[in-house]
């Protein structure tokens, strides 16, 4: 099976072209083929497909192995693949997801994408679309506990759903120790996306992730989304930001037509042939 090894700011998958064939048992592959010591490695595999909706189609899977609705980095690699390997005519193109189609602004460099705007869609700040439990018409700045440790919560659905947390410090934060136990709360029944994240001007954030299914990654960016909104929506920032991840720079603007608008790079790392073990 031929594969394409793509990353946007570090958060890195391995990408299916389905022109190729169809992949049998996926979630058993995603979560072979993700393994960083046994396999490829990745957090997790994404399949580019055919769309009766869009150019192309984009199907992810976590390294464990669930299906995922979307992935704010993964999209714009689908977008960058799609225009490079001739699946869409580009600069711009539209990306079938299971949270939906979005759109695709491709910058070029001598002939090759280099960075993708990505129209995110409108946030959804309602606990049904996460889900979550908790009571309200939204959860924003609400007071939480999660393993003995006090936070304020906003809760963001950007097709996915996300938990963000404005702290003095995301770096102190033991994210091992308390992303695991946010995102398997009972509160969340279909588990959560973490963020921990800082307002370091009303037009910068610092931010860290511990994804679902995923664990600690190097970018999330459906979740520098959904902390753009959530730091509006508590007054510390402005609707346009820059969130500085461990992988690099995310652009967001949440617009007044109310789509989320993201721009960041894509990076096309190297291709093989899979021979699977098991």
């Amino acid at each position: 099976m031929r594969f394409t090894k793509m990353h946007g700011l570090g958060n890195d998958y391995v990408y299916v072209d389905l022109r190729d064939g169809d992949v049998a048992d996926v979630e058993g592959l995603a979560r072979r083929i993700s393994d960083r010591y046994r396999g490829v490695g990745g957090d997790g595999l994404i399949l580019i497909g055919s769309s009766a909706r869009a150019d192309v189609r984009m199907i992810m899977y976590n390294a464990d192995g669930s299906r995922s609705q979307m992935c704010g980095n993964g999209i714009r690699c689908v977008a960058k693949y799609a225009v490079d390997h001739g699946l869409a005519r580009g600069p711009n193109l539209t990306i079938e997801t299971d949270a939906g189609v979005k759109t695709a602004e491709c910058r070029l460099e001598g002939g090759k994408v280099a960075a993708v705007r990505i129209d995110m869609g409108p946030p959804r700040l309602e606990p049904a679309s996460l889900p979550c439990t908790l009571a309200g018409d939204r959860i924003v700045d609400r007071p939480v506990e999660f393993g003995g440790v006090s936070l304020r919560m906003t809760c963001v659905s950007m097709g996915n759903p996300h938990a963000v947390f404005f702290v003095d410090d995301p770096a102190a934060i033991d994210l091992a120790s308390l992303g695991p136990k946010i995102e398997h709360a009972p509160i969340f029944p279909e588990r959560v996306n973490v963020h921990f994240a800082r307002a370091l001007a009303p037009d910068r954030v610092v931010m860290r992730t511990w994804e679902r299914g995923a664990g600690a990654t190097q970018a999330c960016g459906t979740g520098a989304c959904a902390v753009c909104v959530a730091g509006h929506v508590t007054g510390l920032t402005r609707r346009r930001i820059t969130a500085t991840l461990p992988g690099g720079d995310l652009d967001l603007d949440w617009r007044d037509d109310d789509h989320v608008y993201k721009t960041g790079p894509a990076v096309e790392v190297f291709q093989g042939d899979w021979f699977d073990p098991s």
